[in-house]
């Protein structure tokens, strides 16, 4: 645990006691304050007062007389699209709130470190697609390389709930834009932003207000080395905003598809191989198709990223890609879950949208394509210009009948539910394809969230794997 600093004797609310909601209230306890807790469901609460922590009701009309900060947990409304009725309070009262992440950078660095010889070091993540997986990456990497390094934020632990990071050590960290929105402080050694799509967008009040949440992490923080994606125009920007001239080595800049030359230091993926070009030349090529835990574009776009990271903290080239050939890849992202009878079948249940299915089905040949579920606005219109590889769609939960219609000249099969979708796709399929779960709409109408849906589909793999199919 990373005891808060700066809170001593005072007392702090904490609002949602999920898992970085209890984690802040601990370390706060940890650190000498007083946290004061609430959850708005009961069973939360509960959870909370079984540890021993203090409920306190934000409600209440003098709730924050004597209070010094308010912690927010990230799956709570502050702005758009209405304030939780708490943070509105805890604002009229003048409060300051912060969540996990800013009590996190305020604390992580101690007084210990100054008897370091290495300092431990920050790296932080984020983006709207494969920030999990880069960030996974990254982690992987250092710890095949024997280096002591930490995975929290938005994926794995709380980031308050890890061990304080030891000399040399490293933190990786995940942000989504939730958590870099609220955070009152933000520095990391290395920030990197992999790529912009629409999410989240009644959150932000907007394209312009998601893409201002993400930009702090850079605007605020000022990390020591910047790696930005700059596919998209709002990656392009961010990176002209960050170079003070071309040969600013302080930017990393990372593209797919195309080559970046020049004076400074890039990353790209072209044709399957990684190149990285540093003062007018290329430093490295690594020949990325044949690493199995990393197939397609958008997963090659994931290893510039992690790459460029991990040489911004000075990790060698080699050391870098002996770590990307072992990455087994994540559970419901791209995972190869079984090859049966020459048929490949793939678990992509993280694919929750349109733009990360495509990205999914840019990443195989002729695929049997699993999709549906609670359809997002628009659906899967958009994806007609990538759907030339699906021999067949089967089509489950409360969009299939809609997602049928916007097929086009793609076959498909309503089976309504996972387990005969499987089944259907594994009746149908032939050697050489693949059976890709990407369903590009959310799982809540049929499943408790994607982990739930990608498990599903997994089982009744193996099912077939052992021939109960």
């Amino acid at each position: 645990m990373i005891a808060v600093r700066g809170h001593e004797g005072r007392r702090v609310m904490v609002l949602g006691l999920g898992r970085s909601g209890l984690a802040a209230a601990r370390a706060l306890e940890a650190g000498g304050a007083q946290a004061l807790c609430w959850d708005d469901g009961p069973q939360a609460q509960e959870a909370a007062q079984a540890e021993g922590l203090t409920l306190h009701d934000p409600n209440r009309a003098d709730a924050f007389e004597g209070v010094d900060a308010l912690i927010v947990s990230p799956g709570i409304p502050h702005l758009y699209p209405a304030p939780h009725p708490a943070i509105m309070a805890a604002m009229r009262a003048g409060v300051p709130i912060d969540n996990d992440i800013g009590l996190f950078f305020r604390s992580v660095a101690t007084p210990d470190w100054e008897r370091f010889d290495t300092l431990p070091r920050v790296i932080a993540i984020t983006g709207s697609n494969g920030k999990s997986t880069t960030s996974a990456l990254v982690h992987h990497i250092l710890q095949s390389a024997g280096r002591r390094a930490q995975l929290a934020g938005n994926i794995g632990r709380g980031v308050l709930d890890i061990d304080p990071p030891g000399e040399g050590g490293v933190v990786v960290l995940e942000l989504s834009s939730y958590q870099i929105e609220l955070a009152r402080a933000l520095t990391p050694d290395v920030a990197v932003f992999t790529n912009l799509t629409p999410d989240h967008l009644d959150r932000h009040g907007g394209h312009g207000g998601y893409f201002a949440a993400k930009r702090r992490l850079f605007a605020e923080g000022g990390p020591d080395r910047a790696v930005i994606g700059t596919d998209e125009p709002e990656g392009l920007f961010l990176a002209n905003q960050l170079a003070e001239g071309l040969a600013d080595d302080r930017l990393i800049a990372v593209a797919t598809g195309r080559r970046l030359r020049g004076p400074g230091w890039s990353i790209y993926a072209h044709k399957g191989h990684l190149v990285e070009w540093r003062k007018g030349r290329q430093a490295a090529s690594i020949d990325l198709r044949e690493i199995a835990g990393l197939p397609g574009t958008h997963n090659h776009q994931n290893a510039c990223h992690a790459y460029g990271a991990l040489r911004a903290i000075g990790m060698s080239p080699r050391v870098i890609e002996a770590g990307l050939r072992d990455f087994a890849g994540l559970p419901h992202r791209s995972q190869m879950v079984a090859q049966i009878d020459g048929v490949r079948y793939v678990n992509d249940s993280k694919a929750t949208n349109a733009d990360s299915a495509a990205k999914a089905l840019q990443a195989f040949g002729k695929i049997r394509w699993i999709a549906g579920g609670l359809g997002k606005e628009g659906g899967i219109a958009a994806l007609a210009p990538v759907t030339g590889g699906v021999a067949k769609a089967y089509l489950i939960g409360h969009s299939a009948r809609e997602f049928g219609l916007q097929l086009g000249s793609v076959p498909y099969e309503i089976c309504g539910t996972m387990e005969a979708a499987v089944a259907a796709a594994h009746r149908d399929a032939e050697p050489g394809e693949t059976v890709l779960l990407a369903p590009a709409a959310a799982s809540f109408d049929q499943f408790a969230d994607f982990e739930a849906r990608g498990t599903a589909f997994v089982e009744l793999v193996r099912r077939l794997e052992r021939g109960e199919g």
